[in-house]
């Protein structure tokens, strides 16, 4: 089966999985003992078969509130086994207080919102669990009212020392340090295995739209507009069918000792860098060098109006590591289509991208579309709730699409966090959901806008 045709049957949620059984209609999902499941249809990595919070309790957000009972926050930080589902549509202002998702075998299912669905502004989300799925939410941290370099860095999702973890169908922007993340300690013990262990590994970025993070914004650092950090020694990493639009850099950006497969994605308007490998030696110390490793099939990178087109690559090293490097069928065009440089550096060590004939990682259950189909590909499914996206989602990717827009430094150049108005509301029945994958059993389960919203 294809990768499009994977994707289609997850990307929207409006095809069933398959028949309702009884069990289905409880508020416990059924646990099934045979063969591993995906976890949803059409995942995919090596995290593809983890079971999120299938076979526990379903508990309901009843509230867009910060904190307290009914709201999102306590759902995260109940224990044992569940799924999260949304009777409430809106935002959630956060008011910089981070989400920490600490305990493990949890699904968020943004899909089950009505509309709007579900977004959260000044905040973001720090997992440190295992088992975790997290589908259809939109986070905006923004500046929070902060000043410049004031030093609220706060990251869309980031994943810290976990695994088993999939991030799907999130939109993920204005982060003041990067949208998306994989992190976790650089060593962990002492070998590279047990380093391996300790950070994340097993994680899936899958058809989520990360763009416009802020530039000259609060990070401590300064100019910080990123799309996805990838910290040292994280393997088993698959980035799939993404939309890295208006990041100045890291779209995204490995570090030493990666292992991670980038297939299928758009990256627009990246600034100088798009796809970059940096092993920083000041940070390893007297440590020995690991190579990275990076596959890199049927990516989409064109530049925009924040390009430097005459100094970008599609991929480019820094730093003093090597990465083992295998490409096929990328395709790196400026503004006006025609093709750039594939490969670039921004060190005079000696570091090398090392071409390698064969995919030096690889995850066996993937089979890429063709390069020239991703950009309809990814704008069709891209972001949360594709069937009912919110007008910042329609209009960035109206941008992508005809070549607009810009690297941003503020929320405000793009119309500012929305209103935080009263929530919309529509119970949950588990009756209408197959509660193994949280897919619809009938497409008009997802709640829809009463106006379709035009580009």
């Amino acid at each position: 089966m294809t990768l499009l045709r994977l994707a289609a049957l997850a990307a929207a949620l409006i095809l069933p999985a398959g028949p309702a059984s009884p069990a289905l209609a409880q508020e416990v999902a059924p646990v099934v003992a045979d063969a591993p499941l995906p976890a949803f249809p059409g995942a995919l990595g090596w995290a593809a078969q983890t079971p999120g919070g299938r076979g526990g309790r379903i508990i309901r957000v009843t509230n867009l509130d910060a904190a307290g009972p009914g709201s999102l926050r306590e759902a995260i930080e109940a224990e044992g086994p569940r799924i999260v589902v949304f009777e409430v549509g809106g935002v959630i202002d956060l008011g910089r207080q981070t989400l920490r998702l600490r305990n493990p075998f949890i699904t968020i299912a943004g899909q089950t919102a009505p509309s709007p669905g579900v977004t959260i502004i000044r905040g973001g989300m720090d997992i440190t669990a295992h088992d975790v799925v997290v589908q259809h939410i939109r986070i905006r941290p923004g500046s929070a009212g902060g000043e410049w370099m004031s030093g609220w860095d706060e990251d869309g999702i980031s994943t810290i020392g976990a695994y088993n973890v999939i991030i799907d169908h999130c939109s993920l922007t204005w982060a003041t340090d990067e949208n998306l993340s994989a992190s976790g300690p650089r060593f962990t013990g002492s070998t590279p295995q047990e380093w391996r262990q300790g950070t994340s590994h097993n994680i899936t970025f899958s058809n989520n739209l990360n763009g416009e993070s802020l530039a000259y914004s609060t990070h401590s650092k300064g100019e910080h507009s990123k799309g996805s950090l990838i910290h040292d020694n994280v393997t088993g990493l698959l980035i799939v069918g993404n939309l890295y639009a208006h990041n100045y850099e890291r779209s995204p950006l490995f570090k030493g000792g990666v292992h991670g497969v980038i297939v299928n994605n758009l990256i627009y308007n990246p600034g100088p860098r798009a796809i970059h490998y940096n092993l920083a030696p000041e940070e390893w110390g007297t440590v020995p060098f690991e190579v990275g490793k990076m596959t890199v099939i049927g990516n989409v990178l064109r530049a925009g109006p924040s390009t430097p087109s005459e100094h970008l690559a599609f991929m480019m090293i820094g730093g003093a590591g090597d990465v083992e490097y295998y490409g096929r069928d990328n395709i790196a065009v400026d503004q006006v289509g025609e093709p750039i440089r594939m490969f670039g550096r921004y060190t005079t060590s000696p570091a090398r991208i090392i071409q390698v004939r064969r995919p030096p990682v690889w995850w066996e259950g993937l089979t890429p579309m063709a390069a020239e189909d991703v950009q309809r590909a990814v704008l069709s499914r891209v972001g949360a709730r594709p069937w009912d996206r919110d007008m910042r989602d329609v209009l960035l990717i109206a941008e992508v699409a005809e070549g607009r827009g810009e690297i941003i430094d503020h929320e405000r150049e793009v119309g500012g966090y929305p209103a935080v108005v009263e929530a919309t509301r529509k119970p949950f029945n588990p009756d209408d959901w197959d509660l193994r994958f949280m897919t619809p059993l009938r497409e008009e389960v997802l709640d829809r806008p009463a106006v379709r919203r035009g580009t």
